[in-house]
């Protein structure tokens, strides 16, 4: 099974030390933190399933904190309580603000793991039966700068009502940062609603701002984002058609349904998304740059799985555990070499890549535990020369093939920054002109092709 991840949060280091020992040999992934400003970044930066936390600490005291939590905290993780000066008055209120047990010190360490097994049983249940009602997502996984950064930003632009422009290459979980500013936002509590970009045609009127007839209403996307977020997936496939339906929509700030004759107020908040160049994807319908303007007040860029590749390993972990919740997959964990693999893979499909092996390995692999030979197997189909040499998997070849499939695209990149002047591209890479000439033919590299066009 995939290890429970405890938090333990206590001033004392003997305590924190003991507890970290005996919670390990009993199979639990444990973390520690000294004080309140740790365990909000620790918090932060991976969720716990179960937090032990000291009421009595230097900076912020527990019942402090567990209240800071219960009153901003969208993911709802069981807390338990320790003390070794406690009353039942500070238990109450422990209780109220929603912690799930109070346990005093000394502690029995029978009585504790009791404790910790009875709350991450209940976590599980309650996670299960939220899901089951289509609560929104978890805050986002990793504890790496780039996903730190990006989660901080988020939390900085969520309150505003501007819009955001979220830029990411395709499954880089830009969906899941759109909900999760949502979730942030003081329009939380009303719907976030999807348009994807693409299947909007240039009729596109009924889809955007629903019709009406003989007092029947059948809402289009506007009316059912009204209050809350209306997120635009894909901005380089919106057609020129709807790309003029928005821009009226956001000037005027209101719309009229099909077939209605009064307008109605537009009351969305922008959320959208785009490849970095989108402008110059979406060159067959020049995409309108008062648009753009309109879209982008503020943006946010979501980087590719490559730049946090420290964060693999959670997100294996997250997405073995919500399949097996969700979809009653048999569970397996991933080895550490496995793991380790995974963290050089260059992922050019990004999260959603990641999420499908964790899926196919699920359901066609067998065995408690997924090694490395079996990663392997599903990594050989997957490298393919025609990617940019920064999302090829070189660690899926032999050495001499990795090496000159690395100077090919090497070269190939150098010699179009040298508009195809081999003299040019002596200099700029450090190589005699008579060497670098048998490299190129030795890789393939037509290099008076690349100098005529």
């Amino acid at each position: 099974m995939t290890a429970a991840r405890i938090l333990v949060v206590d001033d004392e280091a003997d305590i924190r030390g003991l507890l970290k020992e005996i919670l390990t040999e009993e199979g639990y992934d444990v973390e520690v933190a000294a004080d309140a400003a740790q365990a909000r970044t620790a918090r932060a930066a991976r969720i716990p399933d179960l937090v032990l936390l000291d009421i009595w600490m230097p900076d912020t005291d527990g019942i402090t904190l567990l209240r800071e939590w219960s009153a901003t905290d969208g993911y709802d993780c069981p807390v338990v309580m320790m003390s070794g000066h406690g009353t039942v008055e500070t238990a109450v209120e422990a209780t109220r603000l929603g912690a799930f047990d109070f346990v005093e010190k000394p502690l029995s360490l029978t009585k504790l793991l009791r404790t910790v097994e009875r709350s991450l049983d209940a976590g599980r249940r309650k996670r299960l039966s939220t899901r089951s009602q289509g609560a929104p997502l978890a805050l986002p996984i990793g504890k790496g700068k780039a996903t730190q950064a990006l989660r901080e930003q988020i939390h900085q632009a969520a309150p505003s009502t501007s819009p955001v422009l979220l830029i990411g290459e395709l499954g880089s979980g830009r969906e899941a940062y759109a909900r999760y500013l949502h979730s942030l936002s003081t329009r939380a509590a009303k719907p976030f609603f999807m348009v994807v970009a693409a299947g909007l045609g240039a009729e596109c009127a009924a889809a955007l701002f629903g019709t009406e007839q003989d007092g029947r209403i059948e809402p289009g996307a506007f009316d059912q984002a009204a209050g809350g977020t209306l997120y635009l997936n894909g901005l380089e496939d919106l057609s020129m058609g709807a790309q003029k339906a928005v821009l009226g929509a956001i000037e005027l700030q209101s719309y009229t349904r099909v077939g209605g004759r009064q307008p109605v107020p537009l009351d969305v908040r922008w959320v959208s998304s785009a490849q970095e160049d989108f402008e110059a994807r979406a060159a067959a319908e020049p995409f309108r740059r008062d648009l753009a303007t309109h879209l982008n007040v503020i943006t946010l860029r979501v980087p590719p799985l490559r730049e946090y590749a420290e964060d693999v390993p959670d997100l294996l972990r997250f997405y073995v555990d919500r399949l097996v919740d969700d979809q009653h997959l048999p569970l397996r964990r991933f080895s550490v070499a496995a793991q380790n693999r995974l963290r050089n893979y260059p992922w050019p499909g990004n999260v959603g890549e990641l999420k499908n092996l964790v899926q196919r390995v699920l359901i066609l692999g067998s065995g408690e535990e997924i090694r490395l030979e079996e990663i392997e197997r599903e990594l050989a189909v997957k490298t393919s020369v025609d990617e940019p040499l920064v999302k090829q998997d070189l660690l899926a070849l032999p050495l001499r093939e990795a090496r000159e499939q690395f100077e090919r695209a090497y070269l190939q990149q150098q010699l179009l920054l040298c508009n195809g002047k081999v003299g040019q591209l002596a200099k700029r890479v450090g190589m005699e002109r008579t060497h670098l000439y048998r490299k190129l033919r030795a890789l393939g590299v037509d290099f008076r092709q690349l100098g005529d066009d």
